[in-house]
């Protein structure tokens, strides 16, 4: 939150948290997430559709390799969060993403990657609920029409969105835990083939099928580079519980906590599952667009598997909905706050929640849904692969800001976080070229270039967007440089050095 907001709000309830902000507070918002919730949200954040279904490409592409490429981008990932977490002990603000690239970078692309990672929600909410509805037929089979679904799931999330923020947290825990199980007792059930060697794999099952058919690069090393744009887009929303911030009871402490626990999700939910299947059932039974959890539990003779498997995925895409419902409207709220959204975008309910900016989204999220319905061509496709590069975009916005912000803080310019990151500056460098390598790769792989065509689009109409708003309203404090200071938001050319005790 910066001065933007005390300067262009003057009425009671946003005047208040406009001064909220500015300290670092809850911006407003009512702070109903407790710890349990923050962990789950952490959890669920890492674990999605990515897992379940995309995996079956990847091993299909790089065969056992394929631990090893979720291991290292898990590391880079780790690298990201613990980037995220200094900005955020330094300020825990709602906007977080866009609020530290405003205040890091420029004005210009704080409001860039506002808009981007709004949409890349949106785009998100559309492609799950659809999703969603598609696994219902699993169980109906066409007797209910997918788009009855697809209105139901959604209006039913945009509801839990607009009770309170409790009742999403709630929601994300349980959708997370489902998820969590799922994976958990799939390991379990591996390890039991392997050791007791139950089930129609036992007598196959071994860990020797992580080097034989080919070794453990079989396709080649360049092959699972290329799977690199699969593994990240696995990981996409992990940075979701920086959104939170606003809204966390206690967020000095839950949100360290729930930062620290991104090695051993990715250890036991990527690596470990992984490690687990593919000495179960050799990597060659896998093949794309089949979910490798279905794949491997009819190699068992579990047939029940494909049921509770399609359960889990449903949770998947309910939960990424839900967290699109959720973070679209505090992205929304934070632009006008800051003067780079219309003010309407501003108002809170009674019970602290955004409701125009999360109505405006599900709205969008239904008319996506519709053309999906009516024109399931390239077009929407075109639209729903921009997703990867646009989450993308609020990771290297995180990276450049936590450099920024690091450099200031040794100097003195800004206070210091309580959750330094380690290794910090290197380590937020090594993420920025590993995802610069991941980008080369999407711009190699003629199924996902696409994503890379989109991005100058949407950046050509952001930057006419920004030159409108900016023309308007030239010497508007939206569109200057501001810093943090600890006894509120000024103008760069006016800060202080922070004394030292």
């Amino acid at each position: 939150m910066t001065s933007v907001q005390v300067e262009e709000h003057h009425d009671g309830n946003e005047a208040a948290a406009a001064t909220e902000g500015a300290s670092g507070d809850n911006e407003g918002y009512q702070r109903g997430l407790g710890a349990r919730q923050i962990q789950m949200i952490a959890i669920g954040g890492a674990i999605g559709t990515g897992l379940f279904l995309g995996a079956g490409k990847a091993i299909h592409k790089a065969g056992p390799s394929l631990i090893l490429a979720y291991a290292i981008a898990g590391l880079v990932i780790f690298f990201i969060m613990r980037a995220l977490g200094e900005l955020l002990m330094y300020r825990p603000v709602s906007g977080s993403f866009s609020e530290y690239a405003r205040e890091f970078v420029s004005p210009f692309f704080g409001f860039v990657t506002g808009w981007t990672y709004w949409l890349f929600w949106v785009v998100t909410g559309i492609t799950e609920v659809t999703a969603a509805a598609q696994y219902m037929q699993y169980w109906t089979h066409g007797s209910v029409p997918q788009w009855a679904y697809a209105l139901i799931f959604t209006v039913i999330l945009y509801g839990a969105n607009l009770i309170s923020v409790k009742l999403f947290g709630e929601l994300e825990f349980w959708f997370s835990m489902v998820k969590v199980t799922a994976i958990i007792g799939m390991i379990l059930i591996c390890a039991g083939i392997l050791t007791i060697g139950f089930s129609d794999a036992g007598d196959t099952a071994s860990v020797s099928h992580l080097w034989d058919n080919g070794g453990f690069f079989p396709n080649g090393i360049g092959n699972t580079l290329m799977t690199l744009q699969i593994v990240m887009f696995a990981f996409l929303a992990v940075e979701l519980v920086g959104v939170t911030a606003g809204e966390s009871k206690d967020p000095k402490k839950t949100l360290p906590k729930a930062i620290n626990t991104v090695p051993w999700r990715i250890a036991v939910f990527y690596v470990g599952a992984l490690i687990m299947i593919l000495s179960v059932v050799p990597w060659t039974s896998f093949q794309p667009g089949v979910s490798p959890f279905v794949a491997a539990f009819e190699k068992m003779g579990l047939g029940v598997g494909a049921a509770i498997v399609n359960f889990v995925v449903l949770t998947a895409a309910l939960s990424s909905c839900n967290s699109g419902m959720y973070s679209t409207g505090r992205m929304l709220r934070d632009l006008a706050l800051n003067g780079q959204g219309p003010k309407f975008f501003t108002k809170l309910t009674k019970n602290g929640l955004p409701l125009v900016g999360t109505t405006a989204s599900a709205a969008l999220m239904l008319v996506g849904v519709w053309i999906n319905y009516q024109w399931p061509g390239e077009a929407f496709n075109y639209v729903v692969s921009f997703a990867t590069i646009s989450g993308m975009w609020a990771w290297i916005m995180i990276l450049i800001s936590q450099i920024n912000y690091r450099r200031k803080a040794d100097r003195g310019l800004v206070p210091q976080s309580t959750f330094r990151a380690p290794g910090a500056p290197y380590t937020s460098w090594f993420a920025l070229a590993f995802i610069g390598m991941v980008i080369v790769m999407m711009g190699v792989d003629k199924d996902a270039r696409i994503s890379l065509y989109c991005a100058p689009i949407w950046a050509a109409i952001l930057c006419v967007s920004y030159l409108v708003l900016k023309s308007r309203n030239p010497e508007a404090a939206a569109f200057k440089k501001r810093v943090h200071t600890g006894q509120g938001v000024e103008n760069a050319a006016d800060a202080a050095p922070v004394t030292k005790d």
